[in-house]
């Protein structure tokens, strides 16, 4: 399917308008962030969101609240949103505008930071608020939450950019906040996490995942439910007390805390055994291209991390394909 016809129109029409200052007249002048990512076919797809989400005017000019006017932005690359299902510029639509909007502005720090600075447990704020950490790996990968940072210091005229390989996502919310914004449709256009969401109510667990933690949570998708025979919200609600206690059971083995907790993929023990919140054991399988599997005592098959590294202000979630029974 070829690239939608607004948004190009857009493109062309934001490259008039940064022609008198963003956009390089000759060239040994630098590039706005914006134009970087308009000339860049490798990231044509944070082009078509950055318009979508309303920020590549923004991007492609000064920022007014730094002296030097620069912006650093974690550039996402065209595979990174293909990891959320993104692979053309229509793709965009299944994702709700504000929280696109928000998710690009998580991407974006006030000010130039340099590659230099990106040192392992340092954090830097956002334009959107929550701030990021910097992960290094034993074999020297260095990470942004649980996106590898590919490269540093592309310099644009308004600042400076880093590609990474995987979006960033913070919600502004918990742990219980977030998995109702996805049940809402607040994420994407489509509800997500009903069921579990329906399971965290059932059981009287929506106050304790609220609380600080931190918590590093396995979220299943409603299709993971419905696999594991939870069919519906209705189902779930009419549970009997002891298929709740077992429910309740279930849900406890997906979480970690402790020093488990708030741990993006990267900083993960792979390879090992971890303890749950429930008392029950999970596996973690090797981690290897930013992701890494999950397998519980009783299921056969391991779940795989279909969207990791959700930032929430209680703890991380990942968002997993299998249920973890105990």
């Amino acid at each position: 399917m070829k690239i939608i016809t607004p948004l190009k129109t857009g493109v062309l029409l934001l490259g008039l308008a940064l022609a008198g200052g963003g956009c390089a007249k000759n060239k040994d002048v630098d590039p706005s962030i914006t134009n970087i990512a308009v000339t860049n076919p490798d990231f044509q797809l944070l082009e078509d969101a950055a318009i979508r989400g309303g920020v590549a005017i923004t991007l492609g000019n000064k920022n007014p609240n730094d002296p030097q006017g620069n912006y650093t932005v974690f550039a996402p690359n065209n595979a990174a949103f293909n990891r959320l299902g993104v692979r053309e510029a229509v793709d965009l639509t299944a994702l709700q505008p504000d929280f696109l909007t928000k998710t690009l502005l998580y991407h974006v720090y006030s000010g130039s930071l340099a590659g230099s600075a990106l040192a392992a447990g340092s954090t830097s704020a956002s334009l959107l608020g929550p701030t990021r950490r910097i992960i290094t790996r034993a074999d020297g990968s260095k990470y942004v939450n649980g996106s590898k940072i590919l490269g540093t210091d592309v310099k644009a005229a308004n600042g400076l950019v880093h590609p990474i390989d995987k979006v960033m996502i913070a919600t502004g919310g918990n742990v219980v906040e977030s998995a109702v914004a996805l049940q809402s449709a607040k994420v994407f256009t489509q509800p997500e996490l009903t069921l579990l969401v329906a399971a965290v109510v059932k059981c009287n667990l929506a106050g304790l995942l609220s609380q600080p933690g931190p918590y590093t949570v396995f979220a299943p998708t409603d299709q993971a439910f419905r696999d594991a025979g939870y069919p519906t919200v209705d189902y779930i609600n009419n549970l009997t007390p002891a298929q709740v206690t077992a429910l309740t059971g279930v849900l406890a083995n997906h979480v970690l805390a402790g020093n488990l907790g708030n741990k993006f993929s990267p900083e993960l023990p792979d390879g090992t055994s971890v303890t749950t919140f429930g008392g029950g054991s999970l596996q973690l399988g090797t981690f290897s291209n930013g992701v890494l599997t999950i397998k519980s005592r009783g299921i056969s098959t391991p779940a795989n991390l279909a969207i990791p590294d959700v930032q929430c202000t209680n703890g991380v979630v990942h968002v997993i394909d299998r249920v973890l029974r105990p």
